[in-house]
């Protein structure tokens, strides 16, 4: 089979589905090296131990379903309604309650109300409405982005960015934010993971599943560099960046 077009490439990503938080369209068009520690694993663990869990920000909820052994009470927050949708069909056979969140505080809970509270790639993190639901000798376990996270990316579209924006989600600022709510880091791990791209399909797919990443994108408003980007590809492989990603694990005293 010969190369498929740019034309071809990008029409393709552009109408796919980007609802959920699965990647699986990517598979053999993209990769990105996991982290060391495993953490759909180590929340399972951790879930198999807790009587009451509270799962933030959970996609289409499915890590939450992945992660197997959920305890008998099971709570999962979401903003996005079209992941809403996907985590309530998912969720609900497995006895897991979705509430629609808006992301802000505070959270829709009592104080004191899980021994557990987990979230993976949150987008933002309330420290003091965590440290409120969770009771005493509770933990908060977490996967989070990174600083720069898949910068080599973002800049090639919109240039370079500033070091306040480059240090953004600084693994030391949220272990800070943490203790200021009066929890007790017990884990903090920070590694950087390789992702290549293969074809401008898989980058145009991932720009439109994080649009933070490059807020105001479209193909047509950037097909110049997305051309550019293919013709790249094309001739020297796959476009290289790095993800940035840290676990952490804080306890309520």
């Amino acid at each position: 089979m010969g190369r498929r077009s740019f034309e071809d490439l990008v029409a393709e990503a552009g109408a796919v589905s980007v609802a959920g938080w699965d990647f699986g369209w990517l598979d053999g068009r993209a990769s990105e090296q996991r982290p060391s520690w495993g953490y759909q694993r180590v929340l399972g663990e951790r879930l198999g131990k807790a009587a009451a869990a509270l799962d933030i920000q959970t996609g289409g909820g499915e890590v939450l379903a992945g992660a197997g052994n959920l305890p008998p009470l099971m709570v999962a927050t979401e903003s996005w309604p079209p992941n809403i949708a996907k985590a309530t069909q998912l969720l609900h056979p497995l006895g897991v309650a979705l509430v629609a969140d808006p992301d802000e505080p505070p959270l829709s809970f009592g104080d004191n109300a899980f021994d557990l509270v987990s979230s993976r790639h949150p987008v933002t993190v309330w420290w003091s409405e965590i440290a409120r639901v969770l009771r005493p000798s509770g933990t908060y376990l977490a996967q989070h982005v990174g600083d720069a996270s898949v910068f080599e990316l973002v800049e090639y579209f919109i240039g370079a960015q500033t070091e306040e924006i480059r240090k953004r989600r600084n693994p030391d600022d949220d272990r800070a934010a943490a203790i200021a709510a009066g929890l007790e880091i017990v884990d903090l791990r920070y590694e950087r993971l390789r992702v290549e791209f293969g074809d401008i399909g898989a980058v145009v797919y991932f720009l439109r599943k994080v649009p933070w990443m490059v807020p105001d994108f479209t193909v047509d408003g950037y097909r110049d560099r997305l051309l550019a980007m293919h013709d790249e590809i094309e001739a020297h492989g796959p476009f290289v960046a790095h993800s940035t990603r840290f676990l952490i694990e804080a306890r309520k005293p």
